[in-house]
C-alpha cells in the first residue's frame, strides 16, 4: 500500500524548470557588496525594490496604522481574532479604488465583486478550479511566466495549450495563432475553457494593443469561452498610463453584455508596490457565481486582518498613492534605461518595452546553433561564468531559442551596474572565441568538402581504371 499520494509523489509541479534552477544556484552563491562581492547576482526575479523609500517613509508619518491603532487606541485584540473570509470592507474599497488609479481612473471596480486572495498565484489557481475542470485547457501566449506550469496545472489537473507568437510579429497575439491553438486542442481531445493573458506581459515588459484586446473579446465571444486578464503588472507601465488598456476599458467601449461575465481579472500589490511578501491579491469578476466560490475558496488561502487594516489605511491616502504611483513610474523608465544602455554597449538587444520589471533580450547572436541546446549552453555559462541568473526563453515556453528575461528592479544601481560590466566582458571574450570556432567550422567544413570531393576523384580514378579495356590502359 502506497503512504503517500499521487500529489506527493508526481513530477508536475514545474519545480525542475530551469527557471527555478537559477534560482537554486543563486541561493547557493548569493552575491553581496561586501560579503560576497563575486557571487551570483539576482536577475531572475521580478521584484520591485526601487521605491520602498515612499513606503517607509508614509509607515513613519503614520504610527497609528503600522502600530494597529485607530486613534491612538490599539486595535490588536480586534485584528487578532477571527475575520469574516470576505475581507474587510475598508480594505477592500480601497483597494478597488486604488484599481482604477493605477488605470488611469477610465474604469471603476466594485467592492462586491473583488475576492482577495493570498497572492496572484492563489488567484489564478482559484479561477481554474472555478472555471474548468480536471483535463480541460486554457489557452495561453507564449512566451509566458514559467510559474504558470505550476499555479494553473498542478493541483487543478487543468491542461496549458501555448498560442504560439513569434518575434516575427513582436510576440503579439494574432488571429492565425489564436485559431491554430485551438484547433491543437481539439486535436488532443481537450475542451478549451478560455484564454489567460498576462497584460503587461510576464516575460516580454510590454502591454497588450487595442487591436489584440479587441481580437481576444470578439475570440471568446465566437467561442462562448472565458478570458482571464492577469493585471499584476499594471502599475509598473512606466511609458504613460495611457499606454496601458485594460480589459475592463475594452469591455466598457464595446458595451459587451454577453461576455461581461465571463471575462475575469486578477490583481496584486507585489509588482507596483513591492510586497510580494504580504501575500495580497484579487479576483475581480462580473460573475456572481464566480465571485461566490472564489469567495468560499479564499479561506484556504487569506490575506491576515493585520495585512488589510495596514494597507487599506495606505491605500485610501490619495495624495501617497498618486505621487507613488507617479515616481515609481518615473524610477522604473529611469532604471530600464539603464538597462537597455548596459545591454547596447555589451552589443546586445532586447524587445522594445514600456512595464515591467524586466527586459525580453535577445542573445541569438550568441548561440553556436538555433537550438535549445545551444540556448541552454549559453545559460549556463551565464549563470556558472558570468554569474549572473538570467531565465532562459524556453523555461518560458518561447518557440525561438536565444531569448532570455533579464529583471532590473530588484537590485541597487550599483549592482546593476557591476552585472553589465561583467555581461560585456563575457560577451567580448565569448564572440571572440564563438567567431573563430564559426571560422574554423566553416574552413573545416570546406577542408571536409573538399576531402569528399577528392575522395570521389579518387574512388572514381580508380574505379574508371579498373573497368578500363586493356588496350585503354
Amino acid at each position: 500500500m502506497k503512504l503517500l499520494s499521487r500529489k506527493a509523489t508526481c513530477n508536475s509541479h514545474g519545480q525542475d524548470s530551469s527557471y527555478f534552477s537559477g534560482w537554486e544556484e543563486y541561493e547557493k552563491n548569493p552575491f553581496h557588496e561586501i560579503r560576497n562581492p563575486k557571487g551570483i547576482i539576482q536577475m531572475g526575479l521580478a521584484e520591485n525594490q526601487l521605491s520602498f523609500d515612499f513606503l517607509e517613509s508614509w509607515l513613519s508619518k503614520n504610527p497609528d496604522a503600522a502600530g494597529f491603532k485607530r486613534d491612538g487606541e490599539s486595535i490588536f485584540r480586534e485584528l487578532a481574532l477571527f475575520q469574516d473570509y470576505h475581507g474587510l470592507p475598508a480594505f477592500k474599497k480601497a483597494f478597488v479604488e486604488y484599481m482604477a488609479e493605477i488605470r488611469g481612473n477610465k474604469v471603476s471596480f466594485n467592492p462586491s465583486h473583488l475576492v482577495l486572495t493570498a497572492g496572484a498565484t492563489s488567484a489564478n489557481e482559484t479561477l481554474m478550479f472555478c472555471l474548468a475542470e480536471p483535463g480541460e485547457a486554457f489557452l495561453l501566449p507564449t512566451p509566458y511566466y514559467p510559474g504558470f506550469d505550476r499555479d494553473l496545472k498542478w493541483r487543478t489537473g487543468v491542461e496549458i495549450v501555448p498560442i504560439q507568437c513569434t518575434s516575427s510579429d513582436g510576440f503579439q497575439i494574432t488571429e492565425a495563432a489564436l485559431v491554430a491553438a485551438y484547433q491543437d486542442a481539439q486535436n488532443r481531445n481537450l475542451r478549451v475553457k478560455g484564454v489567460l493573458v498576462t497584460n503587461p506581459s510576464n516575460p516580454l515588459g510590454t502591454t497588450m494593443t487595442r487591436n489584440e484586446l479587441n481580437l481576444l473579446i470578439s475570440f471568446i465571444e465566437s467561442k462562448g469561452i472565458h478570458l482571464i486578464s492577469d493585471e499584476i503588472y499594471a502599475g509598473t507601465v512606466f511609458s504613460s498610463p495611457s499606454d496601458f488598456v485594460s480589459v475592463m476599458e475594452i469591455l466598457k467601449a464595446r458595451n459587451c453584455e454577453n461576455v461581461w461575465k465571463r471575462v475575469h481579472l486578477v490583481s496584486s500589490l507585489s509588482k507596483d508596490l513591492g510586497l510580494p511578501g504580504f501575500r495580497v491579491g484579487a479576483i475581480y469578476s462580473n460573475d456572481d457565481i464566480v465571485v461566490a466560490a472564489a469567495t468560499k475558496m479564499s479561506s484556504f488561502g487569506l490575506v491576515s486582518s493585520q495585512t488589510q487594516y495596514l494597507l487599506s489605511a495606505m491605500l485610501s491616502d490619495k495624495k501617497f498613492t498618486n505621487k507613488y504611483i507617479s515616481e515609481n513610474q518615473k524610477r522604473l523608465r529611469q532604471r530600464h534605461k539603464m538597462l537597455v544602455s548596459g545591454l547596447e554597449k555589451a552589443e546586445i538587444k532586447c524587445l522594445k518595452s514600456n512595464a515591467g520589471l524586466f527586459c525580453w533580450v535577445d542573445m541569438r547572436h550568441l548561440l553556436r546553433s538555433n537550438t535549445f541546446e545551444s540556448e541552454m549552453e549559453l545559460w549556463k555559462r551565464i549563470v556558472y561564468d558570468v554569474k549572473l541568473n538570467i531565465s532562459p526563453g524556453s523555461s518560458c515556453h518561447c518557440t525561438e531559442p536565444g531569448w532570455f528575461r533579464v529583471c532590473f528592479a530588484n537590485m541597487s544601481e550599483e549592482t546593476l551596474e557591476l552585472a553589465m560590466q561583467r555581461l560585456r566582458a563575457f560577451v567580448t571574450e565569448y564572440s571572440t572565441v564563438l567567431g573563430q570556432s564559426r571560422s574554423n567550422g566553416h574552413s573545416q567544413s570546406r577542408k571536409n568538402s573538399r576531402r569528399r570531393s577528392l575522395t570521389k576523384w579518387v574512388f572514381r580514378l580508380s574505379f574508371d581504371d579498373c573497368n578500363r579495356q586493356p588496350d585503354e590502359r
